[in-house]
């Protein structure tokens, strides 16, 4: 088929750095505006306001991939990616109970706002969601697959919440087929520095908080189909095709 244009790696409203606008609607609508195909929703820690997104996306006709963007005990920060949003919705309870148990407070860090599919806000999150887990980097890839999803390092050309700006290194035992960078401008340095990354498949994604930062139509993947499981496995970087 022919190419799809993403973001896969977006935050809204119930991140708490994530701007009141960014609702599931606005998102949606705003990456349809921008000619995009396939977006993900990854809030930190947490994936409640997916389930609306998806909504919103099947109205616009927006591939809407449920995820977050799990932080681990090391801070470093990984995307995650499933298939639908039930499995999403079960690994986002279990990251929740390896969350650290900080409350928040809104007038510092800001609000985190679920919403169902009318953009209504029907719960706030209780315990702040940029905290890291207690889940380990070399942990949380196949802890994301246990659930049907693929994870992958998020922003590594970033200098904090990073793997390389954290650890400073790729771990000699990683399995992580797909990384994602900032600015591909960066990539070739990346790669004469950390070799791991020649054999990952490499994408770029916004990381945005703002309406106006979502990614223009620049970026294209090739799955075999429009289905998510086939967008999972042409990012995971895997030959075989899903059962």
């Amino acid at each position: 088929m022919s190419g799809l244009y993403y973001d896969l790696h977006l935050h809204s409203c119930l991140s708490p750095c994530g701007d009141d606008d960014m609702t599931p609607a606005n998102i949606v609508g705003m990456a349809a505006v921008k000619g995009l195909d396939v977006i993900a929703l990854t809030d930190h820690n947490s994936c409640k306001n997916c389930p609306a997104a998806i909504h919103h996306g099947q109205q616009y006709g927006v591939i809407v991939i449920p995820g977050m963007e799990l932080c681990t005990i090391e801070e470093v920060h990984i995307i995650c990616l499933f298939p639908e949003p039930d499995a999403a919705l079960a690994f986002d309870q279990y990251v929740y109970s390896r969350l650290q148990a900080v409350e928040n407070d809104e007038c510092i860090f800001g609000k985190q706002q679920v919403m169902d599919e009318h953009d209504t806000v029907v719960e706030t999150v209780k315990n702040l969601l940029i905290n890291a887990t207690t889940i380990t980097f070399d942990e949380a890839f196949l802890l994301a697959a246990s659930y049907g999803g693929i994870a992958y390092p998020a922003h590594i050309d970033k200098p904090s919440t990073s793997l390389l700006s954290n650890l400073g290194f790729v771990p000699p035992d990683s399995t992580f087929t797909c990384a994602e960078i900032h600015d591909f401008k960066n990539l070739h340095t990346i790669q004469k520095q950390h070799p791991y990354f020649l054999n990952c498949h490499m994408i770029s994604s916004s990381d945005a908080h703002y309406l106006e930062d979502i990614n223009e139509p620049n970026y294209q993947i090739f799955p075999a189909s429009s289905k998510i499981p086939d967008i999972l496995y042409t990012l995971s970087g895997e030959t075989r095709q899903p059962k």
